[in-house]
């Protein structure tokens, strides 16, 4: 298992090495830039000494190679929208909201998600069965911006219950251990999480209530209580964590959609203004740090494997 660990851990290097030249090659080979005349006149030799300020002026090989030379020591430059701070500062400031914001989206909807999947398998083809389901399919169908923008309608303009916007500002606790500001983005956030874990956990629970070990256990006097922890829960995890787990990096940097209905100074929608001003060095920081851990991630997916099913085998050990 360690040397597993530590092989992935070194092939990491190389996907964040070839992401890195990918998204540096596509930004490189749209047309324009972020000093683009279009955009903002200037005159030649202003335009030139902006260039050669942030070494753009240089072929795109070389502006690779200096960028990489100082990403290897954290140092992923300056941002061009606000030269008066550093990209890395930025991601700091920015994705500390966002990750609070992802946490208790994930907690939530796992939460949840988890147990209404449970409930409905366990009362198959009963009104709680039909509902889960089609509060599953509303959740995965509808996006997040309509269920924001009706949950500020509702909530927040009519009942005027929930402040309208802002992250962190409107009725906190002693210490910011909970804000009234908090809800509706999390709960707008985790419906469309929250319903693919409840549509998967009822798929996965089913299949392995009508196994044959199941029944066998059952037929035995086992509890329902202790089948569900020790036979059915356990099996059923497998495919769950398989599709549920790629879900938490998305929820970890964040959604443009929600950031800017809520007024949330988060990552998710800097990144996209970032992109839209083509400021090469936040979009960069950015995307390596969604591929580290979409690959980090993926690593957890094949240890959790190896605890649900000791069976598994990881690396050099499956071939045995």
């Amino acid at each position: 298992m360690t040397r597993y660990v530590l092989s992935r851990l070194f092939s990491l290097i190389f996907v964040l090495i070839a992401v890195s030249m990918i998204t540096f090659s596509l930004m490189s080979a749209v047309p324009g830039g972020p000093f683009d005349e279009s955009k903002q006149p200037l005159p030649p030799a202003a335009k030139a000494n902006i260039l050669r300020k942030y070494g753009l002026d240089q072929p795109v090989w070389k502006q690779y190679l200096n960028y990489m030379s100082h990403a290897v020591r954290f140092d992923f430059g300056i941002p061009y929208q606000q030269p008066t701070t550093t990209v890395a500062a930025l991601i700091r400031s920015t994705w500390g909201v966002t990750a609070q914001v992802g946490v208790m989206t994930i907690l939530l909807a796992f939460s949840v998600g988890l147990t209404l999947g449970i409930v409905a398998a366990y009362r198959q083809n009963s009104w709680v069965d039909t509902f889960v389901t089609f509060f599953a399919m509303l959740g995965i169908t509808m996006p997040s911006f309509v269920i924001g923008t009706f949950a500020i309608l509702l909530f927040g303009v009519y009942l005027k219950w929930f402040p309208l916007g802002g992250w962190g500002d409107t009725g906190c606790l002693v210490g910011s251990v909970f804000c009234r500001d908090w809800i509706l983005p999390v709960v707008a956030y985790a419906l469309a999480p929250m319903s693919i874990v409840a549509r998967y956990t009822r798929a996965s629970v089913l299949d392995v209530i009508r196994s044959d070990h199941v029944r066998t256990a059952r037929a035995k006097g086992l509890g329902e209580y202790t089948l569900m922890t020790r036979h059915v829960l356990r099996n059923a995890l497998i495919p769950l964590i398989t599709i549920a787990l790629p879900i938490i990096p998305d929820l970890m940097t964040g959604s443009i959609f929600i950031e800017s209905i809520f007024r949330i100074p988060g990552l998710g929608k800097y990144f996209v203004t970032s992109t839209f001003n083509r400021d090469y060095p936040m979009i960069m920081a950015t995307v390596l740090l969604i591929a580290f851990l979409w690959s980090l991630v993926y690593l957890i997916t094949d240890i959790l494997y190896t605890w649900v099913d000791p069976r598994i085998k990881l690396g050099a050990e499956g071939s045995h």
